[in-house]
């Protein structure tokens, strides 16, 4: 896919049904929706086509069905120029999907059906073929912790930058949290690791120095106001977003993840990372990015 730098991204592949309403529904109200459509999701890959469409070569190790959503999928990491080599098709199990309902304003909220995504086989990591040319590894928290762990295992222990980005929020045990060199939070996760309110760029430098205690670096996004984060090589980074229109904000932060981990690749430092990725992230927001 490319003669430059490999993100091997390890993680989840959704087949997305997004619904656009003019509100999100609360407890118990049946909201009326307007228009709806497939859409290629899940962290992995959303994360391994951004980072792809940064200039990396990118290869993902995942899992579908035998079924039609999985073949929607397979095809769309065609289209994203992925190394989709690794991907395991499994007869015996559905694939993974979410459904997300996206309000006037661009903000969303979604459910996933992890389906297939649990089914990956952690010793797949051993494959040397998986780690050719490969200089940074992505994981989320859309796989099994045990796959995870594998993964960031295999990656230290070929000097391979292992970024977590601990989405949706959950424990991260001891055994991962030693082999992580950068952890990518929004304010929400950031908040649930007992980091404080995240709301502004003050308080997103707060909980990425605070995260920064137990992870080589960390990186906290706030949403419009930028992002922050904190180093013991770099110090403290703090990038403002640029002000854009919103046309929606669904897969801003696996756009920026991607982004991120493809500059890394490349030899940036972490603050240009950062500035690189904020910037990706505006353009997917505003509707022109990957």
């Amino acid at each position: 896919m490319s003669e430059g730098p490999v993100v091997l991204v390890v993680g989840s592949l959704h087949h997305d049904i997004m619904v656009e309403a003019d509100h999100l529904p609360r407890v118990d109200e049946t909201a009326v929706g307007h228009r709806w459509y497939p859409k290629f999701g899940g962290k992995g890959g959303n994360q391994a086509v951004a980072a792809r469409a940064a200039g990396a070569g990118a290869r993902i190790f995942g899992a579908v069905g035998a079924d039609d959503f999985g073949r929607f999928l397979l095809a769309a990491l065609d289209r994203g120029g992925v190394d989709r080599r690794f991907v395991a098709v499994l007869p015996d199990v559905g694939s993974g999907m979410s459904v997300a309902i996206q309000d006037r304003a661009g903000d969303y909220a979604a459910t996933i059906v992890s389906g297939a995504n649990l089914a990956l086989d952690p010793a797949g990591v051993e494959d040397p073929a998986l780690w050719e040319g490969v200089r940074a590894l992505v994981l989320q928290n859309e796989i099994a912790e045990e796959m995870n762990i594998a993964a960031a295992r295999a990656a230290r222990a070929r000097g391979v930058t292992v970024i977590l980005n601990a989405a949706p929020a959950r424990a991260i045990p001891a055994a991962l949290q030693a082999v992580v060199d950068v952890l990518v939070v929004n304010a929400v996760e950031a908040e649930m690791f007992g980091a404080g309110a995240v709301c502004d760029l003050d308080t997103a430098q707060a909980a990425a120095r605070q995260l920064a205690a137990r992870f080589d670096s960390a990186v906290v996004t706030a949403g419009g106001a930028g992002l922050a984060a904190c180093a013991s090589a770099a110090g403290e980074i703090r990038v403002p977003a640029r002000k854009v229109r919103v046309a929606s904000t669904h897969g801003a932060g696996d756009c920026l993840t991607g982004t991120l981990a493809a500059a890394l690749a490349a030899g940036r430092s972490l603050e240009e990372a950062c500035r690189i990725a904020s910037d990706a992230a505006a353009r997917h927001v505003e509707g022109q990015g990957a």
